[in-house]
């Protein structure tokens, strides 16, 4: 493993630990060359880590952002989707949106040069080694509906640089007084980070680009799914049907299978 670099995640219940437990396979599968840090907050109950650990993952605990008391309230659940409801897919009951400030905890992991940072329900299904060459802040857009996404970044596939002062500077901006940060880490990032880099979308590709946009999906291009809104571990939900090639995809990554990108067959 190289030392100085690594893929991390973050784990903050036993469903996002679920969603870890793939992609750490898909890695492996991928035959990654780095570490793999899973940051996890107290909530993620300690049998749920198991898995990841004999997977060869690294645990690390991380406390959540020591934010202000009108922060975390603007930002839990039921108040920031009444203040910035998701109109275009369904969050599930466990995303706890303030929960996802956590992750910039990983720019106090200052023992690596380069941090891919994952999503807990993304899967790797080609190696993104190269991506510990792109410069800090890297991202691809968030594109799942139309040409307008990519003005936006999404959060769940970045490359980051450790920094302790990059970390207090970020400490110092995000709980500004009435600060409300509608998609959280997202929003924060693409407002701390204005002239992020921009990665091509087939390293984050958001699984409604699969209905929305198939003449954008091309198995021989795509590296990263991105299971953003509904989750494929989530029994029956209303995507279901229109999802089903990819959710069986993540099964069977999840239950120890093996896939073959080349073999895959894109939307009609």
């Amino acid at each position: 493993m190289n030392g100085r670099r690594a893929y991390a995640t973050l784990v903050t219940n036993a469903d996002y630990a679920m969603g870890a437990e793939a992609l750490i396979r898909s890695l492996r599968l991928t035959l990654a060359d780095a570490d793999i840090v899973v940051l996890y907050t107290g909530a993620a109950p300690e049998n749920s880590l198991r898995p990841l650990v004999e997977l060869g993952a690294m645990p690390r605990l991380v406390e959540l952002l020591p934010t202000s008391d009108g922060f975390n309230e603007r930002h839990a659940r039921a108040k920031l989707h009444a203040a910035a409801p998701f109109t275009k897919g369904g969050k599930p009951a466990f995303h706890t949106p303030l929960d996802n400030f956590a992750k910039l905890r990983l720019w106090q992991m200052t023992e690596y040069d380069r941090i891919v940072f994952l999503d807990a329900d993304t899967l790797v299904i080609r190696n993104i080694d190269r991506l510990f060459a792109y410069p800090e802040f890297s991202a691809a857009p968030n594109v799942y509906e139309s040409l307008a996404d990519f003005h936006r970044l999404n959060s769940g596939v970045f490359v980051a640089k450790p920094s302790e002062d990059t970390f207090e500077a970020m400490l110092d901006r995000i709980d500004q007084p009435d600060a409300f940060w509608r998609r959280t880490d997202q929003t924060f990032l693409e407002t701390f980070f204005p002239d992020w880099h921009g990665l091509p979308v087939f390293d984050n590709m958001l699984q409604y680009v699969w209905f929305n946009l198939p003449g954008l999906w091309d198995w021989n291009s795509v590296r990263v799914i991105h299971y953003q809104y509904e989750k494929p571990w989530q029994d029956g939900h209303d995507k279901t049907g229109r999802l089903k090639p990819l959710i069986d995809l993540w099964r069977r990554v999840y239950e120890g299978g093996s896939v073959d990108p080349d073999c895959l067959t894109n939307p009609a």
